[in-house]
């Protein structure tokens, strides 16, 4: 699959899903020590980075690529790691597909944001300087988020654009304005890991209910990061990641 970034390693699949306005790519520093754990994968979601389909999908469509993505890589059933938008369609997957998946990792996401509209992300969005001038313009803007967006930027004649076209991704994030997910949570038999940052801009204690929900679930909160945890604590993030990973690959 072209849409598909192999980061190497062996043994049980690790598929790794990004968040919205993301692309595989960004996995790297998480990829090169989550090697010792399986093969790693990662997957650019519809509409974005080198996925060629450019429209935006549904929740379940986005979960039924993921599924035809760990097909692709074998029998085994997966570990499948995601990061916001990731995580939502790391549990539905895992709702929708329990025979192809192990164990779920949650990365700052929660099942209900109704009422929720993008409309201010609208806004601030169109407030960035696009296009950029240069990738050192675009660690300059987002700062401590620099390096991962970076990554989900583009080279065109007149500077750097995002590869993920704007107004997809609005329409991806208003439907999670429009429905709850807790049913899906709520099909959910294999291990999983949620993570909330303790700058979170999800509503107040859905991830850790999200945690409570599943039989076998576990929740974990990182002092002094932002929404992308990953990059913002990395190494508490390795550390909750690999602990869990050491128990349910035990099993």
């Amino acid at each position: 699959m072209r849409n598909l970034v192999d980061f190497g390693g062996s043994g049980r699949p690790i598929l790794l899903l990004h968040g919205l306005m993301g692309r595989a790519r960004t996995w790297w520093s998480v990829a090169q020590w989550l090697t010792d754990y399986g093969h790693v994968v990662a997957l650019d979601a519809r509409a974005h980075g080198r996925n060629p389909i450019r429209t935006a999908a549904s929740t379940e469509e986005f979960a039924e690529d993921a599924a035809t993505a760990i097909r692709a890589l074998g029998s085994e059933p997966a570990v499948v790691i995601g990061h916001s938008m990731g995580g939502l369609h790391a549990w539905v997957l895992a709702a929708l597909y329990p025979e192809l998946v192990h164990a779920v990792v949650v990365e700052d996401m929660a099942p209900d944001q109704v009422g929720k509209t993008v409309d201010g992300w609208r806004a601030h969005v169109g407030s960035w300087p696009v296009p950029f001038a240069s990738l050192a313009h675009v660690r300059k803007y987002f700062g401590p988020a620099g390096d991962y967006f970076a990554e989900c930027v583009e080279e065109r004649e007149d500077g750097y654009h995002l590869i993920a076209p704007a107004e997809q991704m609005f329409e991806i994030a208003a439907e999670w304005g429009t429905r709850s997910y807790w049913s899906f949570v709520d099909k959910v038999s294999c291990p999983l890991l949620a993570i909330e940052a303790e700058h979170t801009a999800m509503p107040a204690g859905q991830i850790a209910e999200l945690a409570e929900r599943v039989p076998d679930g576990q929740y974990v909160r990182v002092p002094g990061a932002g929404h992308l945890v990953h990059e913002d604590a990395p190494e508490h993030y390795r550390g909750a990641v690999s602990a869990f990973l050491s128990r349910v690959l035990d099993n």
